[in-house]
């Protein structure tokens, strides 16, 4: 447009300094917000006019590091046009294992702070050749600025090591001898941009029941990575969204209906209607599949069950010892661990299970009160996933995990001070669970205390849920909504017990409780989590059922454990009373002798939702609402229909069904009268049970043809993933200056 000026990155964002006719200066505005590079974010614009100055040309001047707003963009799959050039065997980038340009490769996962520039990523060792600096230097090349910029003379190698020492150097050795091992049904260890992944041949019976063995698994899905979508419409119903997910710059983990009859090892994921596919997403990823004799791979977290995501190498050396049979690494380093996010598409719903690669560190805007100090978020001990926020936007980091395994709480700590640094924003206050024994919480409390910061906001559980469904549909939080909040188990505040199935009138500044599934024992405290049998037995008690042998969930316990469980009941000794929906999908499960164990979480309850959505149109289950303040969802007439349908053989497709719709029914009507005696007409339903699509469809549907709007967790998790962001919503209310 034959304007002059200069252009820099700063850690506040990109300044553009820009002169010429004023018409060109406003087309030059317009041009910019619509015709920016595919992976650019474009927040806000702030234009302020100067003096002319003698400019001479257009340039990319150093960056500064003044201010702060600027933000590290998301890790992006390798574009068509470097795959392209990378199967091109006249490209010098032929089979290069490290291709990436302007448009894709890792971002979030390789840098150290902000300015994005190549000193402050851990490609800084690597200097540029010089054809790889002509290409960085030429506006028209598209490598023009690019920081990962590499080629194979001059970027990182790969190289492969086996358990006995040996190694072996070259791109295209490493990558040869590892397709052949993984032909032969071995276990490897490979480095991706995030952290090390375990992979094998998806279809290779023994090696899948190996990995399943060695990494302590359990009967949790893996999930799969094809070459292409072609490859991945042969192991699941592939929508046309889906396929877009599948090959978008996310490149999620995206579950999707398994295709029956599908070539796939039977330990894959047992039990599951749903199958976890992803894309190769890395040059590494689609030169393991050139010319390999399998057509998919398991590919899933390289660690041991319920530890972090190894990223360092001595540390997959170490703790993937005994899992795998060899490591395809790479010298370059892994600045922040992150693993693959996963969604789930079901019809025109596209919903976030775990938002990390790709997805994160992409902010979200506030629409509350914006003047609050930095607030640093925890979230939870399950599903961790901490956030900051501050001058009116959140960012939510990568999901860690569990918080209890080893190395948990050093992950969190790790990934609180990274999104810190890369953001150069230095956290005021903390916001956390108010759960006593939760790790989270008790690292935030005690990091408080050593800063000299005030005491953590405690947040409760169920209000940080609705909190966040609130802050990702834009809410203000000026007006209160209704609130459902189904989940496993959250603690109660004031009373302490257990909660997990509750109507809330909320905005962010505080929550009152309208309404409760009705409370039932749990002999065994957090014990009944794996024990779904048990868990029915304590609601059939509840109801009044009789324990009839012929109940698939009473011939799930021996005669002795059914004794220790009735005196448990009968005494109260032993028990937590918990309100909670979860274990109630859990008792229904074994009482139709879908699951009476569970070896992951919500195992029982995605079975349950299986067996439901195999049945037609069914009368649901009838359950009380019970007149008062909090209003009670009695699910004992429930419980006691379901029994008399079970005694009566009746199918578990057809009981799941009825319980579904059960449920469903009741929540919308109870919603709609707390609603309506509040004088709202919206409705928000957050916590990890709005996975269940049968119970989400069916309160949605009913709420809206009543005349409520409802909102529902779609970019961010409805489970605990998406609790940091709640609680920084909150904070950030709270804490702001009237």
């Amino acid at each position: 447009m034959s304007l002059e000026g200069h252009v820099r990155n700063t850690t506040a964002g990109v300044v553009v300094d820009v002169q010429g006719p004023a018409v060109t200066l406003d087309e030059f505005t317009a041009r910019m917000l619509s015709e920016h590079p595919p992976l650019a974010v474009i927040e806000g614009v702030e234009i302020e006019l100067l003096e002319p100055a003698a400019a001479g040309g257009f340039w990319i001047v150093a960056s500064t590091g003044t201010g702060t707003g600027a933000r590290v963009p998301p890790d992006a799959a390798t574009c068509p046009a470097c795959l392209a050039e990378m199967r091109n065997p006249a490209s010098r980038r032929a089979g290069h294992a490290f291709i990436s340009c302007t448009d894709c490769g890792p971002r979030f996962t390789i840098a150290l702070g902000l300015p994005f520039d190549r000193g402050n990523t851990t490609m800084a060792p690597f200097g540029m050749c010089a054809a790889c600096r002509s290409e960085y230097e030429d506006p028209a090349d598209r490598r023009f600025h690019s920081q990962t910029i590499a080629c194979p003379g001059c970027g990182p190698a790969l190289w492969l090591k086996q358990p006995d020492g040996e190694s072996v150097t070259g791109d295209r050795a490493a990558l040869d001898r590892a397709q052949a091992a993984l032909a032969q049904g071995a276990i490897v260890a490979v480095k991706g941009i995030g952290g090390w992944h375990l992979a094998c041949d998806a279809a290779n019976e023994n090696a899948v029941a190996q990995l399943r063995r060695r990494k302590g698994r359990g009967e949790k899905p893996f999930a799969v990575m094809c070459p292409d979508v072609h490859a991945a419409r042969r192991l699941g119903e592939i929508s046309e969204s889906a396929a877009r997910l599948l090959q978008s710059s996310v490149a999620p983990i995206t579950l999707v209906p398994a295709r029956h009859g599908a070539r796939t090892a039977s330990a894959l994921a047992p039990g599951s209607p749903l199958a976890g596919l992803l894309l190769a997403y890395t040059p590494v990823h689609h030169l393991l599949f050139s010319g390999a004799p399998f057509g998919a791979l398991v590919m899933t977290s390289g660690n041991r069950s319920d530890e972090p995501i190894a990223t360092s190498d001595p540390d997959a050396r170490s703790s993937l010892a005994g899992i795998a049979d060899m490591w395809l690494g790479h010298d370059r380093e892994i600045a922040a661990p992150c693993d693959d996010s996963v969604v789930r598409v079901h019809g025109d719903r596209t919903l976030a299970v775990r938002r990390a690669r790709g997805l994160t560190p992409v902010p979200l805007t506030l629409r509350g009160p914006s003047r609050a100090p930095a607030v640093l978020a925890v979230g939870g001990d399950v599903k961790c996933a901490p956030a900051l926020a501050h001058r009116g936007h959140v960012i939510v980091g990568q999901h860690i995990g569990d918080l209890d395994g080893p190395g948990g709480l050093q992950a969190l700590e790790r990934a609180a001070a990274r999104l810190q640094r890369v953001t150069s924003v230095t956290a005021r206050t903390l916001a956390c669970d108010p759960h006593p024994g939760y790790r989270g919480s008790v690292w935030a409390r005690r990091v408080a205390t050593g800063a000299g910061m005030p005491a953590p906001l405690a947040v409760q559980h169920h209000h940080a849920h609705i909190a966040a469904v609130m802050a990702e549909h834009g809410l203000d939080g000026g007006e209160p909504v209704l609130g459902i909040a189904f989940d496993g188990t959250g603690y109660g505040v004031p009373d302490g017990t257990i909660w997990g199935g509750e109507m809330l009138l909320v905005d962010y500044r505080g929550f009152r409780r309208v309404g409760h599934l009705r409370a039932v024992p749990l002999p065994g405290g957090d014990a009944a989590v794996r024990n779904p049998a048990r868990v029915a037995l304590a609601h059939l008690h509840v109801a009044g059922v009789r324990w009839d042998p012929r109940l698939p969930c009473v011939a799930a316990c021996t005669g002795e454990e059914r004794m220790v469980l009735a005196r448990m009941l009968e005494s109260g000794a032993g028990c937590t009373t918990a309100t909670s929906a979860g274990r109630l999908f859990d008792a229904v499960a074994s009482l139709a002798g879908v699951r009476h164990t569970s070896t992951y979480e919500g195992q029982a309850a995605v079975e349950l939702e299986a067996a439901g959505a195999r049945a037609g149109a069914v009368e649901g289950y009838p359950v009380g609402l019970t007149a008062g303040s909090p209003l009670v969802l009695d699910t004992a007439p429930l419980m006691r229909e379901a029994a008399r349908d079970v005694l009566r053989g009746a199918a578990s497709a057809h009981i799941s069904a009825r319980f579904h719709a059960g449920l469903a029914t009741a929540s919308a009507l109870a919603a709609l009268r707390l609603a309506q005696q509040a004088g709202t007409d919206t409705v928000a339903l957050g916590g990890g049970v709005f996975a269940n699509m049968l119970l989400l469809d069916g309160i949605t549907l009913q709420l809206q043809a009543a005349g409520m709007r409802v909102l529902t967790a779609e970019r961010f998790p409805a489970n605990d993933g998406g609790l940091a962001l709640g609680q920084a919503a909150v904070a950030s209310a709270c804490a702001s200056e009237p």
